[in-house]
């Protein structure tokens, strides 16, 4: 099922969280939130947006961190009814996407359902006193060619380092509804 992400509720605090990548160590969000922000984005193997986006992603998240700013990847579907998202193959589609991140398994859907995550891809922007400041897309260009995008994500959280504030304007992600138990 197709969903859009709500609008950016600015300032909203993110919730502590630790979990495990899929070999097993853990990281805990507020050891990633920086002085320059930290980016935690809800997704998974097995949807197309983000299948589509997986490249790119990786690329945009790369600029990021070469800018001091934190990532946090979290996969929050129930593997068990979508075996494509098990943690198993979250090794294989990070590696086939060259991920540089934590991609994170959120076991108990806790951590997703405290973030209120709706659907994959959904990117939470945080500035450096863990207050959101982006909620919105990757860019602009969908699922269409990519060549010509307005990289949306990768300016906020540029923004977002440089003054504490994301934009006024935001668009919202579109992907896959998250698997719930």
């Amino acid at each position: 099922m197709l969903l859009d992400t709500p609008i950016c509720d600015f300032g909203w605090k993110a919730p502590e969280f630790t979990l495990k990548d899929a070999f097993g160590e853990s990281f805990t969000m507020s050891e990633h939130l920086g002085e320059k922000g930290l980016l935690v984005m809800f997704i998974c193997n097995h949807c197309p947006y983000v299948k589509r986006i997986g490249a790119i992603l990786a690329e945009d998240t790369r600029h990021l961190m070469a800018q001091g700013i934190n990532v946090l990847a979290v996969m929050s579907n129930d593997y068990l009814a979508v075996p494509a998202d098990s943690p198993e193959n979250m090794k294989q589609f990070a590696k086939e996407h060259g991920f540089t991140f934590p991609y994170l398994v959120d076991e108990n859907q806790r951590v997703g359902q405290q973030y209120n995550a709706v659907c994959t891809p959904d990117f939470f922007g945080f500035n450096s006193a863990g207050e959101l400041q982006y909620r919105g897309r990757l860019d602009d260009a969908k699922m269409a060619d990519s060549k010509h995008r307005i990289p949306e994500l990768l300016n906020a959280m540029r923004m977002i380092a440089d003054t504490g504030k994301g934009p006024d304007k935001q668009f919202a992600s579109m992907g896959c509804s998250i698997k719930w138990r």
